[in-house]
């Protein structure tokens, strides 16, 4: 008799295994409509969801509520949501410049939301809280590349040094030809690539100042690979020759 019983038991166990597993297709389905993802499933218990994002630097733990009368998600009763939080596993002492800078702009963003759990009380609003999270992982992870390629071939634009502190990007240009050399600092923010930079100049030889780099950046608009065009611009504009 205690043999039947548990076999009961490892029945009811498969069979409620079964039905999770089914339950978290079934969600990850809806979640992955939103097509455009910068998220990796990591768990999907009762419990919670578990999602990585930028190379499981950064995880976010979803914890469920009871289920929510009247309401469904993935063709199952919807859960309430206890509470969204946002974890950070980047090694800022080891991790280069570049990669801190991208984390300190993602939190930066997930702070500015203030409380995610009321923006996302129930699993209905899980998804567009992940495509908003992805949309800021992905123009940031973007970022960190266009740093990665100005350290490498910043020379080809007369850029002899980047500098990163904080959210601030401290470019450091020099030019014989145009008898220049000056400091660009620009102060980035998690709405990057989209907004205007705030800047400021500091000139070491020449001519080349506030004015004339403000005239500059006048004309290169917002948008993809924002920073590679600023220095792209002033290359060509500022630095081939006398002004």
């Amino acid at each position: 008799r205690e043999l039947s019983e548990m076999d009961a038991e490892d029945k009811l166990d498969l069979s409620e295994m079964e039905e999770l597993k089914k339950s978290e297709r079934a969600c990850l389905e809806i979640l992955k409509k939103y097509e455009f993802t910068e998220w990796e499933l990591m768990e999907w218990s009762e419990q919670q969801a578990v999602f990585n994002f930028l190379y499981d630097s950064v995880t976010l733990t979803v914890v469920f509520g009871p289920p929510i009368d009247g309401e469904f998600f993935a063709a199952h009763p919807s859960r309430s949501i206890v509470s969204l939080d946002f974890e950070s596993f980047l090694d800022e002492e080891q991790a280069p410049p570049p990669s801190c800078l991208v984390q300190r702009l993602i939190f930066q963003f997930i702070e500015s939301w203030g409380s995610w759990q009321e923006k996302c009380p129930t699993l209905h609003y899980l998804p567009q809280a992940l495509f908003d999270i992805s949309l800021v992982v992905n123009r940031c992870k973007i970022l960190g590349e266009e740093l990665a390629f100005l350290e490498r071939w910043g020379a080809k634009f007369h850029l002899l040094e980047t500098d990163i502190k904080d959210t601030q990007v401290k470019l450091v240009f020099s030019s014989s030809v145009a008898f220049a050399k000056f400091e660009l600092t620009l102060a980035l923010s998690h709405n990057y690539p989209s907004a205007v930079l705030p800047f400021s100049v500091q000139t070491h030889t020449g001519s080349i100042g506030e004015k004339e780099i403000a005239a500059v950046l006048s004309r290169v608009p917002t948008g993809h690979h924002y920073l590679q065009r600023i220095v792209i611009s002033i290359h060509q504009n500022l630095l081939q020759g006398p002004i």
